[in-house]
């Protein structure tokens, strides 16, 4: 088990961050509260319970984790800021999972190693809302984290060592390029799978607000990943959400639209497209959407998304992490409801997803699923959840059933 006292959080972050100058104070030996008052600790602890049922596995995994992560952000001067966080994860009771570390193969996955690591270090420098600049080990989440996002579901986060820049010249417009070096992935650090080192990602982005339609993004994202070369590729698309105004009602849409290929080391030659079209409708405190997601295969490769946040997407199961070789086509709705009331209600979040999954080549049936979420926050620093997945494998993977709760407490 992780010894989380081993090391001590916040005064190590301390000693690590810069002190920004400020106006001299008014009375002489107050050192010691403008180095605090130039400082911003704060910290998030999550417990989750995780169960496990998975076909063709002798043992059902339970795993009790608990994450902390504590960091410092120091106040603005001249625009220049910096924040360092670290993060712990450790088992609470006794280990029956596979944390694809620990051996315990008879167990179904649960990603949640025990570790302790550094998880932010950056420096960030802004200018009058135009120019937005970060530099080190930093989250990164682009638009609906479909090609590039942290994993915040999971207890380790996914970070990149990088440098991203956003500028926003005109009112509405936004353009961001970033370039890493190094991803820290959700496996830690003892991983062999849990570091990308030595890569070569581009990531480019440039987002408008039109009139009317919406938010109109277009992007490139070119990723060189020398230890997984298969997950190498170049991908350029774009993508419309917007909503408009029903009278009592508000129509939503998105639409996105991608073309993958090749890239850096891959030694395998492809083009494959990626579609998504998902109208809705929010009326009051309900949400009802409908989808397609289309990620193309030919049955050798099938299109990839290696840095997003995979859990979002096509069932809280995990079945899809890796897009099958004949493709992914997830047909689903997706309904949300928010109660204004009463008291005992408010702030509750109800959600059902359904999901009907098929090949997009060789018409292979990929199964069912059921996805239920009830969520509760209490507050500004606490929430609760109770989130639940049921996949019918009809005959790909496995029978699966998946059970969390999680509570989270923040300040």
């Amino acid at each position: 088990m992780v010894q989380f006292f081993k090391c001590s959080i916040l005064p190590l972050a301390m000693m690590a961050m810069p002190v920004f100058p400020q106006p001299a104070l008014a009375e002489k030996g107050e050192d010691e509260t403008q180095v605090v008052d130039q400082l911003k600790p704060y910290a998030d602890l999550r417990y989750r319970l995780e169960t496990v049922d998975q076909d063709g596995l002798p043992r059902n995994a339970t795993a009790s984790t608990v994450r902390i992560k504590a960091g410092l952000e120091t106040i603005e001067w001249q625009g220049l800021s910096a924040k360092l966080e670290m993060e712990a994860i450790s088992n609470v009771g006794a280990e029956k999972f596979n944390d694809t570390l620990n051996g315990k193969t008879q167990f179904p996955v649960v990603a949640d190693p025990e570790d302790v690591v550094l998880n932010q270090a950056y420096i960030r420098w802004r200018h009058a809302g135009i120019v937005d600049a970060k530099a080190g080990r930093q989250a990164i989440n682009l638009d609906n984290q479909r090609w590039v996002g942290s994993v915040g579901w999971r207890q380790n986060d996914q970070t990149m060592d990088a440098a991203l820049v956003t500028v926003a010249p005109a009112k509405g417009f936004s353009a961001t390029y970033g370039y890493s070096w190094r991803v820290q992935r959700i496996f830690g650090p003892d991983s062999p799978r849990g570091t990308f080192r030595n890569n070569d990602i581009h990531l480019i982005r440039a987002s408008y607000k039109a009139p009317i339609i919406g938010n109109v993004t277009t992007y490139a994202y070119l990723l060189k990943i020398p230890d997984a070369p298969g997950a190498s590729s170049q991908t350029y698309g774009m993508r419309l959400a917007g909503k408009q105004d029903l009278g009592g009602a508000k129509l939503l849409y998105t639409a996105e639209y991608a073309r993958q290929s090749d890239h850096g080391p891959n030694p395998a030659n492809f083009r494959h497209d990626y579609l998504l079209l998902e109208p809705g409708v929010a009326a009051g405190p309900v949400t009802v959407k409908v989808g397609l997601e289309r990620l193309d295969g030919d049955g050798t490769t099938a299109l990839q998304t290696p840095l997003a946040t995979l859990h979002k997407f096509n069932g809280w199961a995990d079945k899809f992490l890796n897009t099958p070789a004949n493709g992914l086509r997830d047909l689903y709705g997706d309904v949300v409801v928010k109660p204004a009331g009463p008291a005992w209600l408010k702030g509750t979040t109800f959600r059902a997803l359904y999901h009907d999954y098929k090949s997009t080549g060789g018409d292979l049936d990929y199964g069912t699923e059921w996805n239920f979420l009830i969520a509760r926050n209490f507050g500004k620093h606490v929430s609760m959840s109770l989130k639940y997945a049921d996949y019918d494998s009809d005959g790909f993977a496995t029978d699966t059933q998946k059970f969390w709760f999680t509570t989270q407490l923040k300040f």
